[in-house]
């Protein structure tokens, strides 16, 4: 007797050992496409480090400006209320 098994008896034995109950699980198991909620995670991961830099990289500098606005308007609105 021989230990090794051919493809087609491990995928007959996948599909034996996966098989779904109603027709939607089934389809839902032969899906290929789009995206699966592992991939979902890491896209929102990479999206959030680059907020996290870019808000580092330039979060200062909007601070400062936004600042020199306010006291720009603050400035100018004493001055005409004189």
């Amino acid at each position: 007797m021989s230990c090794r098994m051919g493809i087609e008896g491990v995928q007959l034995k996948m599909t034996k050992i996966v098989q779904p109950k109603d027709r939607h699980g089934a389809s839902l198991l032969r899906d290929t496409e789009g995206l699966t909620t592992v991939e979902y995670i890491i896209i929102l991961c990479l999206i959030a480090v680059v907020g996290f830099a870019a808000w580092k990289k330039f979060g200062q500098t909007v601070k400062t400006r936004a600042g020199e606005a306010d006291e720009t308007l603050n400035t100018m609105s004493g001055a005409s209320g004189s």
